[in-house]
């Protein structure tokens, strides 16, 4: 008798789906967009998380790294072949695409008018924001978000590393979308 509580990786590795599998899986009405992020270990962690709450794209902006990179891959672990994504020079020519296309831009930054993610009455599809580890989200692409949110922070720092912000939103809008669809 078996008396292990953990999945073994070979487990974990046969309920995976395949690459040609995940295009057959729906994704959700919900995309980020990357603006000027540095660390090429913090964009392959958004892939990954982007891949795990089922993100519908990724739009890649400004020196924000982006695959085919080893050192990206690396960190994605082959969730960069599996999330759509795009790469756009300038973030606001990948932000007004994003409104053209009828999504709601989101924020995630602290600013002037912005509220908890917790609080706020969501309505889909929504493309939320994420910026540079040091100065955040340029002024002029928040400008051009309709939504402000924050992620409340209880602790002595005022922000989370962007690639764990992105986990915490991506599967907060997952969470409220798949209540939504109940």
């Amino acid at each position: 008798m078996d008396n292990r509580i953990k999945r073994t990786n070979d487990e974990l590795k046969a309920d995976r789906p395949t690459l040609d599998e995940v295009k057959g899986i729906p994704r959700l009405p919900i995309s980020i967009l990357v603006e000027n992020v540095r660390s090429v270990h913090n964009v392959g962690s958004i892939f990954r998380s982007a891949d795990g709450f089922g993100a519908d794209r990724i739009y890649l902006t400004g020196y924000t790294a982006y695959p085919p990179r080893e050192d990206l891959s690396k960190t994605a672990l082959g969730s960069e072949d599996a999330v759509p994504w795009e790469h756009f020079e300038n973030p606001i020519d990948a932000a007004k695409k994003i409104i053209k296309r009828g999504i709601s831009l989101v924020l995630i930054e602290q600013t002037i008018r912005s509220k908890s993610i917790y609080e706020i009455d969501w309505s889909f599809p929504i493309c939320f924001i994420v910026g540079n580890e040091v100065k955040g989200v340029s002024e002029e692409l928040s400008k051009l978000a309709t939504i402000h949110a924050e992620i409340p922070m209880r602790g002595v720092k005022q922000s989370l590393n962007v690639s764990v912000a992105t986990g915490v939103a991506g599967y907060e809008f997952s969470r409220i979308y798949s209540s939504l669809r109940k």
